[in-house]
């Protein structure tokens, strides 16, 4: 943009006229200070300490948003504490976002923030689309200088822009997808909000081989390369090619609603007969999908493993007495819940129903094996195996680990991390006795490669495995989330995680109902019956 576009004062009203640059008009309406001098834009503070004052906040605000306004990206930048950032950031505004005019509006002053609305048009080869969207400015004192300056981000040229991402507009490298579920029914980031970045991994990753052509949009340029874009105006509509996926869209509807009555939740549900994906949500504040990308304790949903493991050994049995005292040691001390025990000779799957850490860390030393927990989640759970969904997913760890780190990992702390799509997986291989890698689009439309687990879980261990879930879900401590899912034929799996740092545990659940598997997390949600046992409930109703 030009430095040197020459401005006027009219009607009160800041106007720019920038000849040549290839823009229309962009005025700066109102004024942030309230003192009723919109052509004013100079900024007179000095050199100061402590925090911004009101009088220099609104002036900085206000000489930012004009030069911004006037296309003059030196001066804006040079109003900010990261000139090189800004000034790029302020100019690619309109040579590679193709903004044509825009009007910016200051809101009041909310101590150092200043809000404003931003209602601009997008112009890319004959086509102009309005875009109005709300943004806001914190004003700062220079580390340096000492001046109040405006603390730049990239969410001040739009809120959604993120660290290191830019505002595009043109024709997009991948033409547009339209995805259908399982029945052929579209799904759409209006109807399922939580599918948004799916969906745009999916036209990333898909759009380029399934045909179709590409019209011209606006959209927030990733700073990964392999991360999608995010569209945020389509300029001119271009022939999607239809992708069919394996999620259900009524399942996928409850799996919104689900998580949407708690924050930082997500979910995912599977086929355990085919591993297919039939819903994945989130409901978090950074758009993140946790769902299948996050890496965070399990808690004890990890037991379903370590169970498998133990009766896969011979060491535990369901039927037969496993000791549950209030406290164990193993190179530190680890205890249960409230530091409940159970009474002696009580058998193992009640010791697995009512969550007993105890119970299983005392199997640490007959077991003898630090790599026993890593093979039993990789060769039979298919753990750890590059799984390739058809979309960006995070595979689950179980590294090898001694002395406490391991007796936390019996547990599902320590170094283990997992996802609600991992977790799932471990359900619904317990609930069929196969490893089947979850997929959300066939691997026929792409040649994937399908992870495959080396061994089948022994029918015995199969058999044993599934009683304690389904104790678990009708007497244990699952009972309550699990009350509203109808039918025998179910079985769960409690879990709260805890993490440094946080007032409360992570709360996960996991469970199963005839032919779909589901577990959920929510972040510092509490114990598992609390928050995520609920999410999983609806789900598996859904299915």
């Amino acid at each position: 943009m030009n430095g040197a576009a020459k401005g006027a004062v009219i009607g009160g009203v800041f106007l720019a006229l920038l000849g040549g640059a290839g823009y229309g008009v962009y005025t700066l309406v109102g004024d942030a200070d309230g003192d009723g001098k919109d052509g004013d834009t100079s900024v007179q503070a000095e050199k100061g300490s402590g925090p911004v004052g009101a009088k220099d906040t609104a002036a900085t605000a206000k000489a930012f948003l004009a030069a911004w306004a006037a296309g003059d990206e030196r001066k804006a930048a040079d109003l900010t504490n990261n000139a090189a950032a800004a000034q790029a950031a302020v100019g690619d505004f309109e040579t590679k976002a193709y903004v044509s005019k825009a009007v910016i509006t200051p809101g009041t002053p909310n101590g150092a923030t200043v809000p404003f609305k931003v209602e601009a048009e997008i112009t890319y080869e004959g086509t102009t689309k309005p875009l109005s969207y709300d943004s806001q400015l914190t004003v700062v004192r220079g580390v340096t200088s000492g001046k109040p300056l405006v603390d730049w981000q990239p969410s001040v040229l739009h809120p959604q822009l993120q660290k290191d991402e830019t505002l595009r507009a043109g024709a997009p490298a991948n033409p547009p997808v339209k995805a259908v579920d399982r029945n052929g029914e579209e799904l759409t980031a209006e109807k399922y909000p939580s599918l948004r970045q799916i969906l745009d991994e999916l036209r990333q990753t898909y759009g380029g081989k399934a045909g179709g052509k590409p019209g011209a949009e606006l959209w927030i340029e990733p700073a990964a390369k392999e991360a999608p874009k995010r569209t945020l105006l389509t300029l001119v509509e271009g022939e999607p090619s239809t992708l069919k996926t394996y999620l259900d869209a009524k399942v996928q509807a409850a799996a919104e609603q689900a998580v949407a009555k708690y924050p930082e939740a997500s979910v995912v549900a599977v086929k355990p007969s085919n591993g297919h994906i039939l819903a994945v949500a989130n409901h978090r504040k950074d758009g993140f999908n946790a769902a299948m990308r996050g890496n965070r304790a399990p808690g004890s949903t990890m037991k379903i493993v370590t169970a498998a493991m133990l009766l896969d050994r011979g060491l535990v049995a369901a039927d037969k007495p496993a000791e549950c005292p209030k406290e164990v040691t193993w190179d530190r001390k680890f205890h249960n819940l409230k530091n409940f025990d159970l009474p002696p000779g009580t058998n193992f799957a009640t010791s697995f129903a009512r969550s007993c850490n105890t119970a299983f860390i005392k199997q640490i030393k007959p077991v003898g094996d630090d790599s026993a927990l890593p093979q039993e989640a990789k060769e039979v759970f298919g753990i750890d195996l590059d799984w390739k969904t058809g979309i960006q997913s995070t595979d689950g760890k179980v590294p090898p680990a001694t002395g406490a780190a391991a007796a936390a990992a019996y547990i599902g702390q320590g170094q283990i991390t997992m996802n609600p799509l991992n977790v799932a997986s471990i359900t619904a291989t317990a609930r069929t006795g196969v490893f089947r890698q979850p997929l959300l689009v066939s691997p026929e439309f792409d040649g994937r490669t399908i992870a495959t687990a080396e061994r089948r879980m022994k029918p015995a261990v199969h058999q044993q495995l599934v009683s304690m879930m389904k104790l678990t879900a009708t007497a244990g401590t699952a009972k309550e989330a699990m009350s509203s899912v109808g039918g025998s034929d179910k079985g769960a799996k409690t879990g709260s995680a805890e993490v440094d740092g946080a007032g409360s545990p992570d709360s996960w659940f996991t469970g199963f109902s005839g032919d779909v598997a589901a577990a959920a997390m929510v972040e510092a949600g509490g114990h598992g019956s609390d928050a995520a046992g609920p999410i999983v409930a609806t789900v598996l109703n859904a299915g």
